[in-house]
């Protein structure tokens, strides 16, 4: 996954000027009462920011930073390199539309029509063009890089406790020379599931992930201004501390019109696509 004022100044010869042939006009005449004006009212202070102290309060904040302004659709071309379990790595080029909050389509290869799709909660494997697989799901990433900018709070809430995150854990660090807030783990605790968001400009950079292939660490980086909002243009996947998956973004592109064929699991091979002529 952002008043110039005008005076006119008065010369004080004018001014004396002024105040004397009025005077003279008033000579003879009886003073006038003049009314008191009545005092400037003082405007009320802003109301104060919430401090940010809670797994909840910082949902809140991320979502209000951007409330209105984050784009809704992006597009992007992906330079993706993929580690081998030999140690070797294989590059390719994978084509991203997202659509939040909770759509995002990966066809890691146009002329084979293979792919996946995240939509509606559910997970779909293309090889082919044909559905391979499908399952219930989310993609975290997407709630954690884009959606919870987008969507309301109580829903983002709900996605990340259901994802296995503990939002009653929360405490601040510092990452990289950057301050962040952390969700789902206690100070010194790298093993629990958690999130780690830049506390400057509220933007997710890290998660940690103990599962089947051991421990996962997932960094988006290298953030860039994109249509009111922001975009990670790299995002490294470490697996016990191995580099297993790197990609890079380029022509990233906001709020384009995408068809809703596009994300649309029974057109997967058939609708329009963003990325050819």
């Amino acid at each position: 996954m952002n008043v110039h004022r005008t005076g006119a100044t008065t010369t004080p010869r004018l001014v004396i000027v002024g105040l004397l042939i009025f005077a003279g006009a008033c000579r003879h005449r009886q003073p006038a009462n003049v009314p008191t004006p009545a005092p400037t009212p003082t405007p009320a202070p802003a109301p104060a920011k919430a401090a940010i102290s809670s797994a909840s309060t910082l949902i809140q904040a991320m979502h209000d930073r951007y409330a209105g302004a984050w784009y809704h659709t992006l597009t992007f071309k992906q330079k993706t390199t993929l580690g081998l379990p030999s140690g070797g790595e294989i590059v390719q080029t994978w084509y991203e539309a997202g659509r939040f909050p909770g759509r995002l389509r990966i066809d890691t290869d146009l002329t084979s029509k293979a792919g996946v799709l995240f939509a509606h909660d559910s997970i779909y494997n293309f090889t082919g063009g044909k559905l391979v697989r499908a399952d219930t799901g989310l993609n975290e990433l997407v709630v954690l890089g884009f959606d919870v900018y987008d969507q309301s709070v109580s829903r983002t809430e709900s996605v990340l406790r259901g994802l296995g995150f503990d939002l009653s854990r929360f405490h601040e660090g510092t990452w990289q020379g950057t301050p962040v807030y952390v969700v789902g783990a206690v100070r010194g605790d790298t093993l629990s599931k958690q999130f780690w968001v830049e506390r400057d400009r509220l933007l997710f950079v890290r998660m940690f992930e103990n599962g089947r292939q051991g421990h996962t660490d997932v960094r988006f980086s290298k953030y860039v201004p994109a249509g009111g909002g922001w975009v990670a243009t790299e995002v490294t996947q470490l697996v016990n501390g191995k580099r297993r998956i790197f990609e890079q973004y380029s022509d990233v592109r906001t709020d384009v019109d995408l068809a809703d064929a596009l994300f649309d699991p029974r057109r997967w091979a058939s609708s329009p696509h963003w990325a050819v002529p």
